[in-house]
């Protein structure tokens, strides 16, 4: 049966609805990361859809991932196993420019691939040894390479990819990474993009609300 990994958003965990067939769910916490930075009076700031990420910044993520994970848990049933991606092996290449910050690499850590075996659902947080803090987009494809799945879903609060107003249906993969290259996207759509991109180059299904990344 295929495998989908399917990407969380933290503004859309309240919307979760598992696809038919092994999941693995990787969420984010961006909204609640921004929230409490400020409230703790630290200004936010992001390098290429990327979190700058000091040693101050990354308690508050990690704080942030235990709260969500344990949210996405309770929204996804009893099925649900919570893995700490720092703690099961998630890998990343550091990013020192951007602080406590690492770029996901493909990986399928055991306890990944021994949850799906029992029948459960792994939900990942994206922190990785390090620790590093990774963007859950990115780590969510490089799960999904490295897992060998066939579909990449990000769930989103918006309906799909706009560009010069129109809902994209498709958009391929060389297509995506050079509007991202001629500064056509910002903000947190441009790691979405080059996540589902790379995804569909190695062959998977992507999909970002209703438009599909095509290799």
């Amino acid at each position: 049966m295929s495998l989908v990994v399917l990407k969380v958003g933290g503004a859309s965990v309240g919307g979760i609805e598992l696809p038919d067939g092994p999941t693995v769910v990787v969420h984010g916490a961006g909204p609640q990361i921004t929230e409490e930075m400020e409230r703790r009076g630290l200004e936010p700031r992001f390098v290429g859809g990327r979190r700058v990420t000091t040693p101050e910044v990354l308690e508050i993520v990690r704080e942030s991932f235990a709260a969500v994970s344990a949210e996405v848990c309770r929204a996804v049933g009893p099925r649900a196993l919570p893995l700490h991606g720092e703690e099961i092996g998630l890998r990343a290449e550091p990013r020192p420019e951007l602080g406590l910050v690492g770029s996901a690499v493909p990986s399928a850590p055991p306890a990944v691939t021994a949850a799906l075996a029992a029948g459960l659902v792994p939900v990942v947080t994206p922190l990785a040894q390090g620790p590093l803090n990774v963007n859950a987009d990115e780590a969510a494809a490089a799960l999904a390479v490295g897992l060998g799945a066939d579909r990449l879903l990000f769930l989103t609060d918006v309906p799909g990819v706009f560009h010069e107003g129109e809902l994209l249906e498709t958009i391929e993969a060389e297509r995506a990474e050079a509007l991202v290259g001629d500064g056509s996207f910002e903000g947190g759509i441009v790691p979405k993009l080059l996540a589902a991109a790379r995804a569909a180059r190695g062959g998977l299904v992507a999909e970002i609300g209703a438009t599909a990344v095509v290799g």
